[in-house]
């Protein structure tokens, strides 16, 4: 265990993934980008995976970069499942578009944020250049990449970046707070909600609309919608099955 790049845990509905080099910044190298692939690919294959947290090792940083070209971005960003990011430190270049790979960022108080790779000559490569200004805007995305400015977590939350700041202390109970709210939830609407508005980002809202409709419809097929409505009628929680 000590020797993974990446420690991964299942604890019920949720999987936990936490870059583990935190002498090194939890910087991406080969190894860890290899292990990042491996088990994204893995979570989207276990069907009793309902929600994702990542985080970084260490109090320092969520990751602060990366060695090489890395596409471990892009890779989250493949996950079917909502994904948690709890960026516990500075979350720089590579890691900062490893953080927008997720769905919901939430942020340690502590923590630094940045896209600084054009102070390198080169430009973000891991979806940043796309990700940040559907996120926050042409302009200020503009702004923070040709800048190469880092900026302190209260102002990532003004600017939409992250959806909470709290205290370092309290990060973990925020975010384990969200994630077991999200697996209580059905399973298959989770996935569909997360496909309606990712692909209707790219659509027009008459093309977006259609997809929530088809989407919807599906629900209307399967063991977890009949559960839902049972368990309103009966008033108690849901027994979802992701089925």
């Amino acid at each position: 265990m000590a020797d993974n790049a990446v420690l991964y845990e299942k604890e019920g509905h949720i999987a936990r993934v936490t870059l583990n080099r935190p002498g090194a910044g939890n910087i991406i190298d080969r190894q860890l980008a290899r292990e990042m692939e491996d088990i994204c690919a893995g979570i989207n294959q276990d069907d009793d995976i309902y929600v994702v947290v990542i985080t970084g090792a260490g109090d320092k940083a969520f990751c602060a970069g990366s060695e090489l070209k890395s596409n471990v971005a892009a890779s989250v960003a493949g996950i079917d499942r909502p994904v948690i990011a709890a960026v516990n430190g500075d979350a720089l270049g590579y890691g900062l578009e490893l953080a927008l790979s997720c769905d919901i960022r939430l942020a340690s108080d502590t923590a630094k944020f940045g896209l600084n790779q054009v102070a390198s000559g080169v430009i973000p490569s891991d979806g940043g250049t796309q990700r940040l200004p559907r996120l926050i805007g042409k302009g200020k995305a503009l702004e923070l990449i040709l800048t190469a400015e880092t900026i302190s977590a209260q102002e990532a939350f003004e600017i939409g970046l992250v959806s909470k700041v709290v205290p370092a202390k309290d990060l973990k109970a925020e975010v384990e707070t969200l994630v077991q709210g999200i697996a209580t939830k059905a399973p298959i609407s989770l996935r569909y909600v997360k496909e309606a508005v990712n692909k209707g980002m790219d659509l027009t809202l008459e093309q977006g609309l259609r997809i929530e409709a088809d989407l919807y419809f599906l629900l209307h097929t399967t063991a977890d919608r009949t559960e839902g409505i049972r368990a309103f009628l009966e008033k108690r929680t849901p027994d979802f099955k992701g089925e």
